[in-house]
């Protein structure tokens, strides 16, 4: 698989506080422990030298986590800790960070080697809340060493992904179309998040692409693609226009990602785009998606944003699918050995034209698109609606996850796990068979009592844990999660 390079390089900086009555050196004992136990997991973290007593120690902080370079932060609780200049440095500080506390480590010595930093926290905490931060704290914050070391593990991700948040442009082409008021994307929410967003039309995508033609790039890139493609190269005529607009739009961003960072699309695919271009983006689609660049299908904004922010979470391609349709009483029957206990109602099928990476397909090819042929070239030979990367979605972990604006720009998501089973679609284009415990549930009571649109973010590992810590890091009030039988959602009929 190609190096993801649109994703940021995380370095934690570990960082002990100690409230003056308190011994300092307990905090710096605690610290180093950890530190040590971090390097053991290999983790990206630093270990800081000042230790926050004042807030004094809070500009010597700054000017350390500056000098090395450290854009994610976890502050230690070796004792209590002092409420304020913890809380100080954290708002201070301008990336994700989190808190943990030191557990006491024996009973052998719970008089002078005793650190309350059980206590602490809960100082730490309101202080937090009175200064309106939003940082992580764990599900159970306070441990040994190495459950801390474990906590910085499980930080890691979240970090990740919220860099990639708050350093991503998006770049859109082209208005939604007709049929697709459901990529409504109210721009409103996504600056509040952070992210940038820059909206151009068609015309403007068709301009880049023109003006493409004849770089000397647009013939490596085409063998480029026909090695990629290997025995899937249906169609070896069409790889020069296909290459032609991969470095259309990877010179746009390299030229318009500004004060950005990352940099990810959300572009218009039909009806007009085949007219005028010759082709069907999605195979190129694919391929950026593989470099942790997504680009989402329909100007579906919102569903670039999710693609990212799952590509951040796992550090793999993410996809975009149609929740598509249902699985045939006769294909759940005939595959039963390989369905296990999943529900009828637990399985549906992803789907979408072939914009998924080609390392997350059996049997990747070049084809045709079945639907846009029916439209535009009934009765000829595929011309125009050739581009589709095809092929059944590897068997595996998946999570399916949204954030979405609504019409009332307000912030909303869902994410569930689950996997794509090993059967076989028997259909066209990326596609698979998932299965999600109570999907049936889900589907009805989150995703159609919420309002949310037809497409997901797919992405080919368990992150659900990082997604939901990432979420309550940016403030949501609305996430949901496909619940247990045992738990009704508020709108499910009891009876």
């Amino acid at each position: 698989m190609t190096e993801l390079k649109n994703l940021p390089r995380v370095k934690i900086g570990l960082i002990a506080v100690s409230r003056d009555c308190f011994p300092l050196e307990l905090s710096r004992r605690r610290r180093q422990v950890v530190a040590a136990e971090c390097q053991k997991l290999n983790l990206p973290v630093v270990e800081l030298q000042t230790i926050i007593e004042n807030e004094n120690d809070v500009l010597k902080a700054l000017k350390e986590i500056e000098e090395q370079k450290v854009n994610a932060l976890v502050i230690y609780l070796g004792n209590f800790g002092p409420e304020g200049p913890t809380t100080i440095l954290a708002q201070r500080f301008q990336g994700p960070i989190m808190v943990a506390a030191a557990a006491e480590e024996t009973s052998a010595d719970l008089y002078d080697g005793r650190g309350d930093a059980y206590c602490g926290l809960l100082n730490t905490s309101y202080n937090a809340g009175l200064r309106q931060l939003k940082i992580h704290i764990p599900d159970y914050p306070v441990g040994t060493a190495a459950e801390v070391a474990r906590m910085i593990e499980d930080f890691l991700p979240v970090a990740r992904t919220w860099l990639g948040l708050k350093g991503l442009k998006i770049f859109g082409f082209g208005p939604r179309p007709q049929d697709f008021y459901a990529c409504n994307a109210p721009i409103k929410p996504l600056f509040d998040l952070g992210v940038e967003v820059m909206e151009n039309s068609e015309l403007d995508l068709y301009d880049i692409f023109q003006k493409a033609a004849g770089l000397p790039e647009v013939k490596a890139v085409a063998a480029d693609m026909a090695k990629e493609l290997g025995t899937g190269n249906t169609y070896p005529e069409l790889l020069e226009k296909l290459a032609q607009y991969e470095v259309a739009l990877l010179n746009f961003m390299r030229k318009n990602l500004g004060a950005s960072k990352y940099g990810v699309f959300a572009n218009k695919c039909w009806p007009a785009f085949e007219a005028y271009f010759g082709f069907v983006p999605c195979y190129v689609n694919s391929r950026l998606a593989s470099w942790g660049i997504p680009v989402a299908c329909e100007v579906d904004i919102y569903g670039a944003l999710s693609e990212y922010l799952l590509t951040c979470a796992t550090e793999l391609p993410a996809t975009l699918l149609d929740i598509n349709n249902t699985v045939p009483a006769d294909m759940y029957e005939k595959n039963r050995h390989k369905i296990g206990d999943y529900k009828p109602t637990d399985l549906f099928m992803g789907f979408h034209c072939g914009n998924t990476a080609s390392c997350c397909l059996l049997n990747p090819a070049i084809k045709y698109q079945l639907i846009m042929h029916r439209l535009m070239e009934p009765g000829k030979e595929p011309d125009i609606t050739r581009g589709t990367l095809e092929g059944r979605i590897k068997p595996g972990e998946i999570t399916i996850f949204r954030l979405q604006g609504t019409a009332e720009t307000e912030l909303r998501s869902y994410l569930a796990q689950g996997e794509v089973l090993d059967v076989e679609p028997q259909s066209f284009g990326s596609i698979g068979v998932f299965g999600i415990r109570e999907m049936g549930r889900f589907y009805r009571h989150v995703l159609i009592e919420k309002r949310f649109p037809h497409h997901t973010a797919v992405g080919f590992k368990h992150a659900g844990k990082t997604l939901y810590s990432l979420l309550r890091m940016l403030g949501l009030r609305e996430i949901y999660y496909n619940q247990p039988a045992s738990l009704p959602y508020p709108t499910e009929n009891p009876f």
